[in-house]
């Protein structure tokens, strides 16, 4: 299919489809006139890819991890898995302390609101 009908497919835009192969994420075929070619597998795996993102994973570890959801569970070594499993411990732990800080300083409006409000700024 083509790209068009791709992002209708998949519901992602035609310009994230184009970003996704930029970023080696989807290898999408091409016909003989150049356009690229969708095929049911490319669109399957746009739609992991999409859920991986709007998990929050960069997509560095997106593409680290494509391979193992596509070759199933016994595709990697242990060590390998074990070591993303850990880049995605961190990368939930900065997260974390990100929402930490956020949070902090959220309450810090609160209370400046509260106290803007009771004297009558």
């Amino acid at each position: 299919m083509k790209i068009s009908e791709a992002s209708q497919a998949s519901g992602v835009s035609a310009r994230s489809l184009r970003h996704y192969e930029d970023e080696g994420l989807i290898v999408p075929g091409r016909c003989g006139n150049g356009y690229r070619d969708y095929c049911q597998s490319t669109i399957d795996r746009v739609l992991v890819i999409r859920s991986l993102l709007e998990s929050g994973l960069p997509v560095r570890l997106i593409r680290e991890a494509l391979p193992r959801l596509a070759d199933g569970p016994d595709a990697g070594t242990d060590r390998s898995c074990a070591e993303f499993l850990h880049e995605v411990r961190s990368y939930r732990d900065r997260l974390a302390a990100r929402i930490a800080v956020l949070s902090a300083q959220r309450a810090a409006l609160d209370a400046y609101l509260r106290e803007a409000r009771r004297t009558g700024r």
